[in-house]
């Protein structure tokens, strides 16, 4: 893993002024994200078709920070986390989109506040207004002086320090309104839709053929299924679920040219993450590389961005070709 130098500069300064106190809430809320001090505008990702193959053909792997990549002074779906993670080398990060009660699209995970928030009431009865002042709660449920960030200022960032973000819809949000935000940043490669169903996937397909998409998918016949609804497969990452690793159905979607992607995320205590990392060495993040995993989403993107050789390799290979 490859960290950021100059990245800690802007995490400190947004660290030193988010709070309340000394940082203009409503300004800040509706202003266009800035790079990132003493980081370089990144070069255009590749179409991420092309980016994933590439990653398939040469062995490489994603590590994929879910909700963000939330930590200790660090809130899970805040701008300043991704900034975070990505100075400490991720490049894929997985985060929420839910939307306000006028119709803003913004990051956050349930339908309530409260457990990542400070504040109570629930997302879709609370205007935008309201809801950039909140203040988002660490993993440790300690109050930051960070706020929600609006879906197109992430999709901006992203688009400009050349990271993927992986986009989760609430239930109180719609494929269309995020597929529009997608195109309106121009972020087209920037972005991977999540599904969770066939039909689902399905939506995607249609409203935004042009996008990736993770689907549910473990061989030939969950992608003809799947292209039978209209998705074209070039644009699938097989999402293989999250219980056990499954190396035969790797296997049968590499052969059908498809990335597999597995979760080692879940319930504390319970999740692979932590059965992984209970001996401390990380060996099994490695097997899923070996075994053809592009993408491994994880609830410990840290630890696992630092352990793999796998996802700098594959980045330096076919981002940044």
């Amino acid at each position: 893993m490859k960290r950021v130098p100059g990245l800690w500069v802007a995490i400190a300064v947004v660290a030193a002024c988010g709070g309340p106190e000394t940082a203009p809430v409503e300004a800040a809320a509706d202003a266009a994200v800035p790079p990132a001090v003493g980081f370089e505008r990144a070069e255009p990702l590749p179409p991420l078709p092309e980016l994933f193959d590439c990653l398939r053909e040469t062995g490489g792997t994603l590590v994929a920070a879910h909700r963000g990549g939330g930590a200790a002074g660090f809130p899970e779906n805040a701008l300043e986390t991704l900034q975070f993670g990505l100075a400490q080398g991720v490049r894929v990060f997985e985060i929420d989109v839910a939307t306000s009660r006028d119709g803003v699209l913004y990051l956050h995970h349930d339908d309530r506040f409260g457990r990542t928030a400070d504040a109570s009431g629930y997302v879709a009865d609370t205007d935008w207004a309201d809801t950039a002042k909140i203040r988002l709660k660490d993993i440790d449920g300690e109050v930051t002086g960070f706020h929600p960030p609006k879906l197109t200022d992430v999709l901006l960032w992203a688009k400009q320090h050349g990271v993927i973000v992986e986009l989760d819809r609430k239930q109180m949000t719609g494929f269309r309104n995020i597929v529009e935000a997608v195109r309106a940043a121009e972020a087209e490669h920037n972005a991977i839709m999540i599904s969770y169903t066939d039909d689902e996937a399905a939506e995607i397909a249609k409203l935004a053929p042009e996008l990736m998409m993770t689907a549910s998918a473990r061989g030939d016949r969950d992608l003809a299924r799947l292209e039978g609804l209209g998705v074209d497969r070039t644009r699938v990452i097989g999402w293989t679920g999250t219980r056990e690793p499954d190396p035969p159905a790797f296997e049968r979607l590499l052969q059908e040219g498809v990335e597999p992607a597995f979760g080692t995320l879940g319930r504390q205590g319970e999740r692979l993450d932590d059965q992984y990392w209970k001996d401390g060495d990380g060996s099994e993040y490695q097997r899923l590389v070996d075994d053809g995993v592009v993408i491994i989403a994880t609830d410990e993107p840290y630890r696992v961005a630092d352990f793999l050789l796998a996802d700098d390799e594959g980045w330096e290979a076919c981002a940044r070709r």
